[in-house]
């Protein structure tokens, strides 16, 4: 649990599924007096963050024992008005004024009442389309996972389920050329989209992706969220920020991933660290939103953030059904 103490103060609960872009204001037109609380950026050795009651089964990839060294502990401000508030979230405080509802480790996210069923029971590839209304017709609810080339997006997909194979992984970026769908559990989809920004796949076909997946996030009723990965060992890349920014113009639901947070820079050689690089990004797309999008800090080699993305999506999605 983490306490924040400040008195008691109005918070707007922004919907997720509002995200209007807006004109950029200077910094300190928006700035705030209150405290920031402190998140864990989760770089010791993964924790699990679901109930005792509510485990996450491991079916295949058994749990990883990397333990980090502890430099690698780190913790990331974040002011109260940049908290992802879920729809009909109560934002709770104790009797000392200190904020007491759960915020998902390594995010932005605080945990709602809709985080149940959030455990990966089975996982099956289904079809491959190369347009949106070749997609599954059954109405499911389904997230989709998108970013650069070589973001990590495979490893990542099967982390999610913990499978070694699910989602092929290559050592040449730019393999997954379709929109790959996943049933899980039978009740949602899991969608990997092709990567972009691909500069060895010939211009013809990098145009068709572009077309298809624009297409997708457009006309796809469905769709309840996109996960946008962004490489968080690296400074921000411009065609990433592009990326957000058009899916923030057309008011797509969108969740910033940030993937290879295990990775760290050395300092003589120019590099970041991985929650510096997070932090920049955050600033440099404050602009194209009215509200400040969910985020969440992962590593495929150390699972971290996988429980706190099924989380996510779990609140998501049964907020989504009901609704």
């Amino acid at each position: 649990m983490v306490l924040l103490h400040l008195p008691r103060t109005h918070i707007s609960l922004s919907t997720h599924f509002s995200l209007f872009p807006k004109p950029k204001t200077p910094a300190f037109a928006t700035a705030t007096t209150l405290p920031p609380i402190l998140t864990s950026a989760l770089f010791s050795a993964p924790q699990s963050t679901l109930s005792a009651s509510e485990p996450i089964p491991i079916s295949e990839l058994p749990e990883p024992q990397i333990e980090p060294p502890q430099e690698f502990e780190t913790h990331i401000e974040i002011p109260l008005e940049k908290l992802f508030v879920p729809p009909e979230t109560e934002v709770s405080y104790t009797d000392a004024g200190a904020l007491s509802t759960r915020i998902l480790k390594g995010s932005n996210i605080l945990l709602s009442k809709y985080a149940r069923n959030a455990q990966v029971e089975q996982a099956e590839f289904v079809k491959s389309s190369v347009r949106t209304e070749d997609c599954p017709s059954d109405s499911l609810p389904e997230f989709a996972l998108v970013g650069r080339s070589n973001v990590g997006k495979s490893s990542l997909l099967n982390s999610l389920v913990r499978r070694k194979r699910l989602a092929l992984t290559s050592k040449k970026p730019g393999k997954t050329q379709c929109i790959n769908h996943f049933r899980i559990n039978d009740s949602w989809y899991l969608v990997d989209l092709p990567g972009y920004g691909y500069a060895a796949a010939p211009q013809e076909l990098r145009t068709d992706w572009v077309k298809f997946t624009k297409d997708y996030f457009l006309n796809r009723s469905t769709l309840v969220s996109v996960f946008l990965l962004i490489d968080a060992s690296i400074p921000a890349k411009k065609i990433d920020l592009e990326y957000a920014s058009w899916l923030g113009q057309n008011q797509i639901p969108m969740t910033l991933i940030f993937t290879k947070c295990d990775k760290r820079k050395k300092k003589r050689h120019g590099g970041k660290k991985a929650e510096e690089n997070v932090q920049d990004f955050q600033e440099l797309i404050s602009g194209f939103f009215e509200t400040v999008p969910p985020w969440i800090m992962t590593s495929s080699l150390t699972s971290q953030g996988r429980d706190e993305m099924l989380l996510h999506m779990a609140q998501l999605r049964n907020y989504w059904l009901k609704h």
